[in-house]
Parts: C-alpha cells; sequence; structure tokens
C-alpha cells in the first residue's frame, strides 16, 4: 500500500502565493495542513474557502521553533514542507508519487530548488546551489541549527536525494526581502551574541568582499548578468549587516545614553 503523505505549508500574510502552492502538490498529498503564525490579508479565509485544508494556529518565534510545532500534527507518516513561495513541479510530484508507492528506502530526502529574482531562474552563484531536507518521516524529522536557516534532521542519518527541482519564487520585490532581511541579520547576531561571540574588524571588512567574490566570480554570478550581480551586492551586505548588528548589541549606545539633557529638555517643552 503506498504511503500517505502530509504536505505541510507554514505561511503569515501569503495570500498572493498560498493558492498556487497548495495547487502545486493537491494532487500527490493525503493531506493538506496548513500552519498560520496570524495572517490578516485574507490567507486564512481562502484557504478555508478552499475546503480542501486542515488549518492550525499559533504565534511565530523562529522557523525552526514554528516548524518543529507544527511538524506532529500531520496526520501522515511523510511529511513535505512548503515555504508558500515554492511550487511542485509536475515532474517532482510525479517523482515523489513514485517513491512513496513503494518502500522508500530512506528516512529523508534532499532536495534542490530553482531559486527566481524577481520571476527570473538564477542559474548560478549560491542561489544554485540550494538544496535543502524537506521530505521525511515524520516521527524523526525535526529542524537543527540556526533557528531561520536550519534544516531537518533524522537521527539515523539516512538520507536520500531527489532528482527534480523545487521551484522557489524567492522574492518579488526587494520592498519584501528587506523585510525578511532585517529579520534574519537580528536574529542571527542575537544568536551571536548569547553564545559570547564578540565583533572583529577583521571580518567585517573582510567577510563582504570575500562573499561577493564567492558568489560572482567562483560560482560564476556573473554569468547570470544583472540577476547575478544584484544577489552577489546583497550577499556582501547581508554579511556585513550581521557582522554590523553584532558590533550594535556589543558597543551601540542608546540617545538617552549620549545627550540626556537635551531630551529632557524637548520633554518639557512638548509639555
Amino acid at each position: 500500500m503506498p504511503a500517505k503523505l502530509t504536505a505541510l505549508l507554514t505561511c503569515k500574510n501569503e495570500r498572493a502565493n498560498i493558492g498556487p502552492c497548495l495547487d502545486s502538490v493537491a494532487s500527490i498529498a493525503d493531506e493538506l495542513l496548513v500552519a498560520d503564525s496570524g495572517s490578516t490579508d485574507g490567507t486564512l479565509e481562502y484557504v478555508r474557502r478552499r475546503g480542501d485544508c486542515r488549518v492550525i494556529e499559533r504565534e511565530y518565534r523562529t522557523a525552526g521553533d514554528f516548524k518543529n510545532w507544527a511538524i506532529p500534527q500531520a496526520t501522515h507518516q511523510w511529511v513535505l514542507i512548503l515555504d508558500c513561495d515554492e511550487r511542485v513541479t509536475p515532474a517532482m510530484a510525479a517523482e515523489i508519487r513514485q517513491l512513496l508507492a513503494g518502500e522508500p528506502p530512506h528516512d529523508a530526502y534532499w532536495m534542490g530548488r530553482a531559486n527566481h529574482l524577481m520571476g527570473h531562474r538564477v542559474h548560478y552563484t549560491d542561489w544554485a546551489r540550494d538544496r535543502l531536507v524537506r521530505l521525511f518521516r515524520r516521527d524523526l524529522g525535526r529542524y537543527e541549527g540556526p533557528s531561520d536557516h536550519g534544516n531537518v534532521c533524522v537521527p539515523t542519518g539516512n538520507y536520500g536525494s531527489l532528482r527534480t527541482l523545487l521551484d522557489h519564487y524567492t522574492l518579488w520585490s526587494w520592498e519584501s526581502y528587506l523585510r525578511k532581511f532585517d529579520r534574519y541579520t537580528r536574529v542571527q547576531a542575537e544568536q551571536w551574541h548569547a553564545g559570547g561571540r564578540k565583533p572583529s574588524y577583521r571580518r567585517m571588512l573582510i567577510s563582504p568582499p570575500l562573499r561577493f567574490f564567492r558568489d560572482f566570480v567562483l560560482h560564476r554570478g556573473f554569468l547570470d548578468g544583472m540577476v547575478g550581480l544584484q544577489i552577489s551586492m546583497m550577499s556582501a551586505f547581508y554579511t556585513f549587516m550581521k557582522q554590523a548588528r553584532l558590533w550594535e548589541l556589543h558597543y551601540g549606545l542608546q540617545q538617552d545614553e549620549v545627550e540626556p539633557e537635551a531630551i529632557a529638555a524637548a520633554e518639557r517643552r512638548a509639555a
């Protein structure tokens, strides 16, 4: 008997994305489980109108924490985790269907992602080397590692790989990405700070250009033209901002520490 599959989608305010994502996986999923963390844009209303989804809700702290809460609530023994900006291609659906029709030899499966920048497929840079564990046995797989960029691990160490790629519409605008950028850099700096890591002049100076060189030259981002240039530049800036925010946590001063008399005078005038 074929193994049954729960497709687990995590979301918050994904009204534009969630429909195509659900449609892409509906043909192979025995359960569509939507884990929402406070949508206010009509996402949940749309999901409930569909009638083919089960909804669970909880506040969001970090990606790994949220997904580890949701995974055990899947009904079936196999789980496929998707973000709403991802799409299961027909080729991937066929591969997963064939895999689960028999007895899968592994407990978890790596899959590559075909990433897109504002609709343009990225063939080079680090984005083209993107691989994640997303298909796994429910009772074994849990997220480990950095809270917003961890990956699924299984204690057996029994991993396989899918041949097909998952479509990932990584970002449609820099505005939307920069909101995530703010959270990612803050969370990473907070983790470093909590672990006792100190700011480093050398890392702040050297790491960003090295990151640009890796993406644009070593990983041949220049072959993606303007798309590759933008990704390489943003990756370098991301590397810089993680270091800058760590410095902020250690040495940043607040305004009321620097000019308390000016603040008090302004408040008196306002009163």
